[in-house]
């Protein structure tokens, strides 16, 4: 069917520059609902270097797994008035690393109705032991532990407008860490209103609180229920406008900036999020912010690292974390037809993206194919970055990207296929530089690049006729014979061979002289 396509792409050259644009914009819809669903819950636990040196203290057979009658020993120990009390909770804290013993503990009739008492308490010492022993918890991979503090979320909420950054940071981390496995917990958190309490501590001026708010908040808005019971609640309240404008704000640190650009992802992935971030400027915003970051790679105007060389050492660390969830954003809003009327054309944004290309490659591929997917959204429908692509000389440095590494290879020939797409003036253009790197691409083992180099020849032949006696000059009709065999590349291969031109007549020898 592809071939017969092709056949008719040659007779008809816009019909069948259509049909395959129509068939490229079917795969990055399944992509993008791909890389949407893609999930980085994780867990967080914080841990104090000197109370973990007050917490091992007398305590060298802990974190071993405990027997019941330890773990009793221990709970009788925290629930006695006596000095002694802050010692053994930093025990029980210590003993509550261990999985076995979570297990135990949560099972001891009125276990957790004792560190309640204790989280409660007016005594600040033992409320922040307290505190860290339901940290602990907290971090355990099973959702019954996590269920077992169901009583205490609405304490921890309200904790968290306390006079304490780091008894307001260790209540945070435990809620982020409690919403992971539980839908028990996030079923009873939303209606005691934990997305109104982070609106009001969204406005804090501490940095470890902020950076606490977006690890609950990115955890929240990964929830299966996320799109239809946490979204919606988060767009109604003032949330999305604080995050954007704390992440564009330079005083904004990489911990929580990095958090936020994550929620932002997560949001742009429902629909009625994505067209809230669009009226709130986030397009502009989040550009702005990408021209900023740029600002901070060294510019020596060397060409892409080909050699496993690592990054420049006076890159800011850690800048790969942030830049990373804001090209996905960007990328993502740029994916929708909602964002065509407010797409941003401004020639920087090229110039920023190679910029990110060549310092993180080799040390961060993912950053570039981060890269790779916003320079496709910027080009697919819109001929200004094709153009700017081509005036700002920006080819060679996206052509020394095709033999990186396989996802790359695949994303740099999608770039491609849609500056050619634009017709004859560009493919004019890319022939020459791109018809040498093109035939490597054709021997890879993987189809799929080797399908889209394919589909880029198409477009050549259809728009650049001239471009067939150079294939075949380069020996292109015997790289594509090795496709014939293939059943998922046999039709393309055998419509492409139907395009070029029939090869010379072989020179014939002078006949001798008659005598």
């Amino acid at each position: 069917m592809w071939g017969r396509r092709l056949r008719r792409a040659g007779r008809g050259a816009g019909r069948g520059a259509e049909e395959l644009r129509a068939r490229r914009r079917e795969r990055e819809a399944a992509l993008r609902r791909a890389r949407r669903q893609e999930q980085l819950v994780s867990k967080r636990l914080l841990r104090d270097d000197a109370a973990e040196d007050g917490a091992r203290d007398g305590a060298e057979v802990v974190p071993g797994p405990l027997s019941e009658d330890e773990v009793l020993q221990l709970l009788r120990g925290v629930q006695r008035g006596s000095e002694d009390r802050k010692r053994c909770l930093g025990r029980l804290r210590w003993a509550l690393r261990d999985k076995d013993t979570q297990h135990k503990f949560v099972r001891l009739e009125g276990s957790i109705r004792t560190l309640t008492g204790l989280f409660t308490s007016s005594l600040a010492e033992l409320q922040m032991e307290a505190a860290r022993c339901l940290h602990e918890l907290s971090h355990s991979s099973e959702p019954g532990v996590a269920e077992a503090c169901l009583p205490l979320t609405s304490y921890l909420l309200t904790y968290l407008s306390g006079h304490s950054v780091e008894f307001t940071e260790l209540c945070l981390y435990t809620l982020g860490n409690l919403v992971v496995e539980s839908e028990a917990v996030r079923k009873q958190l939303l209606p005691q209103g934990i997305i109104a309490v982070l609106a009001s501590c969204i406005q804090s001026p501490h940095e470890a609180v902020l950076e606490g708010l977006g690890y609950v908040l990115s955890q929240l808005l990964q929830a299966k229920e996320a799109p239809a019971e946490i979204i919606p609640l988060v767009l109604a309240s003032a949330l999305p406008q604080h995050m954007l404008r704390l992440l564009c704000a330079p005083s904004t640190g990489l911990g929580a900036a990095v958090e936020f650009a994550w929620c932002l992802h997560y949001i742009i992935c429902s629909p009625a999020g994505t067209e809230a971030l669009l009226a709130l400027g986030a397009m502009p915003a989040l550009a702005s912010l990408l021209l900023s970051l740029a600002s901070e790679v060294p510019q020596d105007g060397s060409e892409v690292p080909q050699d496993g060389s690592e990054v420049p050492q006076d890159v800011p660390e850690g800048l790969e974390l942030l830049v990373c969830p804001v090209l996905r954003c960007l990328g993502n809003l740029l994916a929708e037809e909602s964002s065509c009327e407010v797409q941003i054309q401004d020639e920087r944004l090229l110039i920023t993206l190679f910029l990110i290309l060549q310092c993180f490659l080799p040390q961060h591929p993912f950053i570039v194919q981060e890269g790779l997917w916003l320079l496709n959204n910027l080009t697919a429908d819109e001929p200004f970055f094709c153009a700017a692509l081509l005036s700002l000389d920006l080819l060679p440095a996206l052509l020394q990207l095709l033999p990186c590494f396989p996802m790359t290879t695949v994303l740099a020939l999608r770039v491609l296929c849609n500056v050619a797409e634009k017709g004859p003036e560009y493919c004019q253009q890319l022939h020459q530089p791109a018809l040498p790197l093109l035939l490597p691409t054709l021997a890879l083992p993987d189809p799929e690049p080797v399908g889209h180099c394919l589909e880029l020849l198409h477009l050549l032949f259809l728009h650049c006729p001239e471009a067939t006696s150079d294939f075949v000059r380069m020996g292109g009709p015997q790289a594509l014979e090795r496709h014939r065999s293939s059943p998922e590349l046999q039709e393309r291969a055998e419509a492409l061979l139907a395009m070029l031109p029939p090869p010379p007549p072989p020179a014939r020898s002078p006949c001798p002289a008659l005598s």
